[in-house]
């Protein structure tokens, strides 16, 4: 798997052959709910600005933006990047970049990471990390992330189908063998490497960047609420604010 700086993201291929096909997955449907659950967690009202890290296709970015949020998507795959300015709303622009690079300083009152955009797909914890670095480094002071991240509670309680999925252990990460579909149903066999933490592993995470957790929660896509972490659950949603005013 590449996952060092200056070189290709596995997931870009996959991206490439993906197109507005990512938009039919299940997990995407639940934009409008994740979004109305975390601009008021986040602080965010009319003219805030957000950054959104591995942004895929625009989604949430879009949401936000027809919120009359300033958004700013990111994402390290060009095809995401052009699919996410088609009818983008005003308010939202997009750029190409690797999430493991962020070049803002102190711009934002929030960054997001969900669905494991740029988190969680660094081949584990030192990527991840540095990415959560970048996103704390883009906060103005006082403002606030959210991010998603694959429980490893759930993994290991559920599994998978054990010759499609492989669990390091040393790492948390769990290998995927699936099928991929295209926009005409093509078929690409695809590899997936997702990291999966522990609380106390995303705690620690947090504080490592400087920022102080306010929530941590089990979530599920589209369904984000207020429940404490579990092992029954796929997601976790951590909050986090950046020591410094309130914005």
């Amino acid at each position: 798997m590449s996952s060092e700086p200056g070189r290709g993201h596995w997931f870009e291929p996959i991206a490439d052959h993906l197109g507005g096909a990512y938009l039919r997955y299940a997990f995407t449907k639940g934009t409008d709910q994740e979004v109305g659950f975390l601009a008021p967690l986040l602080g965010l009202a009319t003219g805030s600005r957000l950054l959104d890290v591995g942004c895929g296709p625009g989604r949430h970015a879009h949401a936000f933006a027809r919120q009359g949020v300033e958004v700013v998507g990111l994402d390290v795959s060009e095809r995401f990047v052009r699919l996410a300015r088609q009818g983008a709303p005003t308010g939202a622009r997009f750029v190409r970049g690797d999430a493991r690079d962020l070049p803002f300083r102190a711009r934002f009152d929030a960054v997001i990471s969900l669905c494991q955009g740029g988190f969680g797909l660094l081949n584990g914890e030192v990527g991840d990390a540095r990415v959560l670095r970048g996103m704390a480094e883009a906060l103005r002071p006082g403002g606030r992330v959210a991010l998603s991240a694959f429980s490893a509670y759930f993994r290991l309680r559920y599994g998978g189908d054990a010759t499609a999925h492989e669990f390091d252990a040393d790492l948390g990460v769990d290998h995927e063998w699936t099928v991929v579909r295209d926009e005409a149903g093509r078929a690409k066999d695809v590899e997936l490497w997702t990291t999966c933490y522990t609380p106390r592993e995303l705690r620690l995470l947090v504080a490592a960047a400087g920022l102080v957790i306010e929530h941590l929660w089990s979530v599920e896509p589209g369904a984000y609420r207020a429940d404490p972490p579990d092992a029954d659950h796929a997601e976790y949603l951590v909050v986090a604010r950046k020591p410094g005013p309130d914005l």
